[in-house]
């Protein structure tokens, strides 16, 4: 296991059973013996699920020490339970001095890949060819899982080549083809496709849920930038197509611009044509998350009587939808309709004082619209030199299901006051998060 020094120890010490010596009983006079035992005997009285549990909160460093303490901590640290779960962070960097991350990772997977079952990797853009390409071989290595998520791949950057990023994705669809029975749960956000090899990934999960289902079946789908930012996804006919085919689908989440009555339709077809379920049947949509940007597209119009069709057909569903520096009015209205059930607004906007845009028809017009449905609302705006005091308030006044409240602006004293009174007068808001002229933090929680 020399290959995993960074990660989880050397293969001594996992691998071979050790002689080890007790500190304690070196510096440590007779008097205090008695009470050293006592401790020593309490740690081994302890039942293995407990140690478990313990050592499940133990970085691998700890990890690789625990084990050196006796045997039974030795036999413990080897339980599967310890290592199912594992985040890779892969910087790109090559350096000559430090291991790189890929091996820390191939060596992980190749030894410990039988209990890994939750895999995440998060990675930072390679800007080299060769940096792209050893990360190509870590994922190669991908044992059986039941949670995959790989996040900013980013493959529109030019440190891929056309081959390479055909081979990326090639590995992806092989991970898959290779029969892990177990998966459920895909995050590929920021991957970047263009269209042809987007929709050919996409065509190889619904071939895996097809080959195994009812057994297994994804039930989380993660595609939030999963195609490049300048691409037309609406008017792909093949993305809602796949996505249709996904029967037991339950969170969904996507970029805007993937957006259109053609998908809406797809997912309210998935219910036997508008049938209504309960989230008990296991397999209605139930969180559908959308994040507009304004670099990508987002003008497409879309009918709220498709909004209103899916979520009559998912009486359960919860609509997140988080906006980036759009601040057009219209477009705004366009996206916001009505018949949306919306639960969760999050909305970053930084405009200038000169800019014709100002956010209070979106608080006083818009997002009233949703009193009923709405429980999260999280916005950051720049409202220099305008006051939004008084919309705000009325906002918050209005939306009786509203649970939590984040707002970063530039609010009055007062304004943080009153917010206090209304979180003890409205039985469901139970968290407001408060940063004014970002000297000023406030996190303020209510029972």
């Amino acid at each position: 296991m020399e290959n995993l020094e960074e990660s989880i120890g050397e293969e001594e010490n996992y691998g071979i059973d050790q002689e080890y010596s007790d500190p304690e009983t070196e510096y440590f006079s007779d008097d205090s013996c008695d009470w050293i035992l006592d401790r020593k005997i309490m740690w081994l009285s302890l039942p293995r699920l407990c140690l478990e549990r313990v050592f499940s909160f133990l970085p691998d460093r700890d990890r690789k020490t625990a084990a050196l303490v006796c045997h039974q901590w030795h036999n413990v640290m080897r339980s599967p339970s310890l290592w199912r779960h594992r985040r890779f962070h892969f910087s790109g960097r090559i350096s000559k001095f430090r291991k790189p991350d890929y091996s820390s990772a191939i060596a992980y997977v190749s030894l410990l890949g039988a209990y890994l079952e939750r895999l995440e990797v998060t990675v930072c853009p390679p800007r080299k060819t060769q940096a792209a390409l050893r990360l190509k071989g870590a994922i190669t290595q991908l044992a059986p899982l039941r949670s995959l998520a790989v996040m900013n791949l980013e493959l529109d950057r030019s440190a891929w080549t056309s081959s390479l990023r055909a081979s990326m994705v090639g590995c992806l669809i092989s991970f898959l083809q290779r029969g892990s029975s177990k998966l459920n749960s895909i995050c590929l956000s920021g991957m970047r496709n263009c269209i042809h090899q987007g929709v050919e990934l996409l065509s190889a999960l619904l071939h895996y849920e097809t080959r195994f289902y009812p057994r297994c079946y994804i039930s989380s789908l993660d595609l939030e930038a999963f195609f490049s930012g300048s691409v037309n996804v609406y008017l792909n006919s093949s993305v809602p197509d796949n996505l249709s085919q996904l029967q037991c689908l339950t969170d969904l989440r996507l970029s805007y611009s993937c957006l259109s009555d053609e998908l809406l339709m797809a997912l309210q077809q998935r219910h036997g044509g508008g049938r209504q379920k309960s989230s008990r049947d296991g397999n209605t949509l139930q969180t559908f998350l959308l994040h507009c940007c304004l670099k990508e597209p987002h003008q497409q119009l879309i009918c709220g009587s498709s909004w209103a069709t899916l979520a009559s057909s998912c009486p359960d569903l919860k609509v997140k939808i988080s906006v980036n520096q759009v601040v057009n009015i219209d477009r705004l209205a366009r996206m916001l309709l009505p018949e949306i059930p919306l639960s969760e607004y999050c909305m970053s906007a930084f405009y200038s004082p000169n800019e014709d845009w100002s956010p209070k028809p979106l608080l006083s017009d818009i997002l009233p619209q949703y009193r009923h449905t709405l429980q999260h609302l999280n916005l950051d705006l720049n409202n220099f030199g305008e006051s939004l005091d008084e919309e705000l308030l009325e906002l918050v006044k209005v939306c009786e299901r509203l649970v939590k409240l984040s707002i970063c602006a530039f609010l009055e004293i007062r304004t943080v006051a009153r917010l206090l009174d209304m979180s003890l007068t409205q039985s469901s808001l139970k968290e407001i998060h408060v940063r004014r002229n970002s000297n000023v933090n406030l996190t303020l929680h209510t029972q």
